[in-house]
Formats: structure tokens, C-alpha cells, sequence
């Protein structure tokens, strides 16, 4: 038997980023690493440029992701424009940075997916020399020190979390024993109206090394793996793919 964390991640729009080239902001389905060490990070209130304590966390845990509704895929359009660095001038809102026209620069443009109703189950297995035991990211997760997103800032959560730390001989059954199709956690017999909609095969995806207890369909390479918050670098990881059948 081993412990997990298990929490849900439910929103009406969700975006973890792939590589990103030019004007194309693409969107996995499924949340990727950097995405939820950055949400461990900041629900126990690490902030980025702290390197030592980002580092801990990146190399401290392992996770699984059951994706229970892949949501539908959406693409919009954006607009950038901002002022260009200049010594000793430091803009401390959006109306300083306009104050001067002729000092912004060309707009930049960008196409960004997103993912609409979608909803993962995220399992986290600690290793022996985590920095925050499991129960301690419950806690965090349940009282965050800063917002909540996914993956971008506009994507706030639209469900608890309902967080929670489980024994299970393998990460299947812990990603298969919450009901995290439910609306609001703790009400039984709940309505239709209260239930998510998922969909009727999952998948799931894990790291390396996590007793699975399910076989491995493929594997995939994602570069999610953080080096440098500040410089935003990532290494490539191997990730794990199991695609259940319909109804399992």
C-alpha cells in the first residue's frame, strides 16, 4: 500500500502549455508537470524566484492524472502591446505603461488554445525525501496561499478540490476511488444537475516509477519538466499512457 494525494481539477476553461513557437500557444488535454508543481508551489505560498525551494518540489514527487472529461478545445485570438525596457523606469500599472504611446512597442500577436470542461483527477506520491508531506499539500491545497489557476491566470477553478490524502495498493485504484464527478463533495444521491459530465473511456498518464497497477498503452515524451522557474526552462520527461476501454 502506498499513500496518495488525491484532488481534482475542474474549470470551465483550462490551458497546459506545450512548447510554444511563434504565435501559437498550444494546449495539451491533460495538465502537465510544470503545471501542477506550480500549483503545489503555489498553494504553499513558494513564489517563483525562489530556486532552491522549486527545485525541492520538482524532484520531491511523482504524479498521475486521470482524465475524466477531455473537454472541448478552444482557440483565441490575442493582442500584446507593452513599452519597452528602459533603465531606472519601472511601470507599476497598465495605465503608466500607456501614458506614453510612442514608446510601446509593435503589437504581438498570438493564437492560444484552451480546453472548455474539462476534468483530471491528480494523484501525487511523495518520495522519501519531499520537502512537504502529504497531508501538509492537502492542508495547502484546502487554504491556498496564492490563487489557484489552470495553467493560465484566467482559468480559475469552478469545483473544490476536495483534497484528500488515501492508501491504495497502486495508482489506479486511487485515481478510481474518488467521485470526483460530484459537484459538491460529502452530498449523497445528488442530482444530475450536481454531477460533472465525464467521459465514457478515460486515460491516464504518470511518471516513471509509480507502481501503475495498469498496463502501459505508450509513452510520450513532454518537455514539462522544470529546470528554472525565472528563466522558464524545461527538460523533456518520459510520461506514461494508459488508454482504458470504454466503461472501465
Amino acid at each position: 500500500m502506498s499513500d496518495y494525494l488525491v484532488f481534482r481539477l475542474y474549470g470551465p476553461m483550462a490551458s497546459w502549455g506545450e512548447i510554444a513557437v511563434g504565435e501559437s500557444r498550444h494546449s495539451a488535454a491533460q495538465p502537465s508537470r510544470s503545471a501542477l508543481i506550480g500549483l503545489l508551489a503555489a498553494a504553499l505560498g513558494i513564489r517563483r524566484d525562489d530556486d532552491a525551494a522549486q527545485a525541492a518540489l520538482a524532484t520531491a514527487y511523482r504524479f498521475g492524472v486521470k482524465l475524466a472529461a477531455t473537454g472541448m478545445p478552444l482557440r483565441d485570438y490575442h493582442t500584446v502591446q507593452a513599452p519597452g525596457r528602459q533603465k531606472k523606469v519601472t511601470y507599476r500599472t497598465r495605465r503608466q505603461e500607456l501614458a506614453d504611446p510612442a514608446k510601446l512597442r509593435a503589437p504581438l500577436l498570438s493564437a492560444r488554445e484552451y480546453r472548455v470542461d474539462s476534468l483530471a483527477i491528480i494523484a501525487v506520491e511523495a518520495l522519501p525525501d519531499a520537502p512537504h508531506g502529504l497531508a501538509e499539500l492537502a492542508g495547502a491545497l484546502d487554504r491556498p496561499h496564492f490563487p489557484l489557476y489552470l495553467g493560465r491566470k484566467s482559468c480559475p477553478l469552478a469545483a473544490p478540490l476536495a483534497a484528500t490524502v488515501v492508501a491504495s495498493p497502486d495508482l489506479k485504484a486511487a485515481l478510481d476511488g474518488v467521485d470526483a464527478a460530484l459537484l459538491l463533495p460529502g452530498i449523497e444521491g445528488a442530482r444530475a444537475s450536481r454531477r460533472l459530465k465525464i467521459d465514457r473511456a478515460a486515460r491516464y498518464f504518470w511518471d516513471q516509477g509509480m507502481e501503475a497497477g495498469m498496463p502501459v498503452t505508450m509513452t510520450q515524451v513532454r518537455h514539462d519538466q522544470p529546470i528554472s522557474r525565472r528563466r522558464w526552462q524545461f527538460a523533456p520527461r518520459n510520461e506514461l499512457v494508459h488508454l482504458a476501454e470504454e466503461g472501465l
